[in-house]
């Protein structure tokens, strides 16, 4: 069983920076897929980025590549989404899932474990 946690969403004004936070509980934080999906009011939960147990393998949806950057520390059992120039298209409420077996998948069926999530909200 993991529980995971998000933090740091917020308003941000467009062109603006945030650093979402996902903290994960148990001891085995490293055997574990972790990635960052969004949900927008009346859309569908979207893929925004993964990485891989390691932290040395990246995706990204091409909307955010260039601007969000995914990155884990396997010793303090997080992931974070750093995110730059955003955009008002941005928002929405952020999800961090975890999963043993997705290997980098982009599908949200492929991941066991979510957080509540943290909204997001770029103003223009």
């Amino acid at each position: 069983q993991v529980q995971l946690i998000e933090s740091g969403g917020g308003l941000v004004q467009a062109g603006g920076s945030l650093r979402l936070s996902c903290a994960a509980s148990g001891r085995i934080f490293n055997t574990y897929t972790m990635a960052w999906f969004r949900q927008a009011p009346g859309k569908e939960r979207e893929f925004v980025a993964t990485i891989s147990r390691s932290g040395l393998t990246t995706y990204y949806q091409d909307s955010v590549k260039g601007r969000f950057t995914i990155s884990r520390d396997n010793a303090k059992n997080t992931v974070d989404l750093q995110m730059n120039s955003l955009q008002p298209e941005d928002t929405a409420v952020y999800y961090c899932c975890a999963d043993r077996y997705a290997l980098g998948s982009t599908k949200k069926g492929d991941y066991e474990y979510w957080g509540q999530g943290t909204q997001v909200t770029v103003s223009s």
